[in-house]
């Protein structure tokens, strides 16, 4: 049976993280562990993933970064504490549980039955009998970036920023999540653009043929999110930054390897005593 490891990442989620949900998942279904990774929260936040470890180490586990150094660095120093793990696929997903974690296990079911597929990527679609909830206007300026994206990546794409994916763990993942992301707000997007960049020259499947959009049963946009409206105007220029890096007729692989990360990208990977092994 495949074995699977989802990161949550969490800043300042006490008031937001569903424990019920989460628990109940760990008893209803084995599709897959629980990796919460503390973003530096400043309120109870880690206190509640402690406690879920206590009840369930089996099935969660944690990463308690001590500075907060925004969503993409936290998925991605949860990604590398998951690969080392020995996972069949590793993904994350939004604390609010915007998406139910009942998902998961549909997630799971492609990877297993559609070998030539790396990516799972949750697509918020509404459709008749789907229980999307959105605001308009978010909706409308999610769809005009999720355009802009697709048209960057050369991939027809529906929703690139649903929080809600899952990866297979082939040889060449790890090297995606091996440099800070130079983007905060679309990093869902720079893990495409690497994965564009890498099938450059090579004779690996297209990106547009290793790419699963699942359209999720529900969506639910809850109270309390760090993402505002005029997010969707900054992801724009860093839109920019990442067509340049990765997406230019010239841009190459060594060249993205070296370009700077963000400034505030943390300077150093958490220390042995600041993580619990996932």
């Amino acid at each position: 049976m495949s074995r699977a490891i989802v990161v949550v990442p969490c800043y300042n989620e006490a008031k937001r993280l569903n424990l019920p949900a989460i628990q109940e998942f760990a008893r209803g279904s084995d599709a897959a562990d629980l990796l919460f990774v503390n973003d530096g929260s400043r309120d109870e936040t880690l206190e509640l993933i402690e406690h879920l470890n206590q009840s369930n180490p089996r099935r969660f586990s944690f990463l308690h970064l001590a500075n907060n150094g925004g969503k993409a660095e936290a998925v991605r120093q949860g990604f590398l504490l998951a690969l080392r793990s020995g996972a069949d696929y590793v993904g994350f997903w939004d604390a609010d549980l915007a998406a139910p974690l009942s998902d998961i296990e549909p997630f799971c079911r492609v990877l297993d039955h559609k070998g030539d597929i790396e990516v799972v990527v949750g697509t918020r679609m509404r459709l008749l009998g789907h229980k999307i909830e959105r605001p308009a206007l978010r909706y409308w300026l999610g769809r005009l970036f999720a355009n802009t994206a697709s048209l960057a990546l050369g991939v027809r794409m529906f929703d690139t920023q649903c929080g809600a994916k899952l990866f297979r763990v082939t040889a060449g993942l790890e090297q995606l999540f091996e440099r800070p992301f130079l983007t905060r707000w679309i990093f869902d997007v720079e893990i495409l653009a690497r994965m564009q960049l890498r099938r450059r020259h090579t004779n690996q499947p297209r990106l547009r043929d290793s790419i699963y959009e699942f359209p999720l049963d529900a969506w639910r946009d809850v109270a309390g999110s760090s993402v505002k409206t005029g997010d969707f105007f900054k992801a724009t220029i860093e839109m920019a930054k990442i067509y340049w890096t990765y997406l230019r007729p010239g841009a190459r692989p060594a060249a993205a390897a070296t370009s700077r990360p963000p400034a505030d990208a943390p300077s150093e990977s958490p220390r042995p005593d600041q993580q619990q092994a996932a």
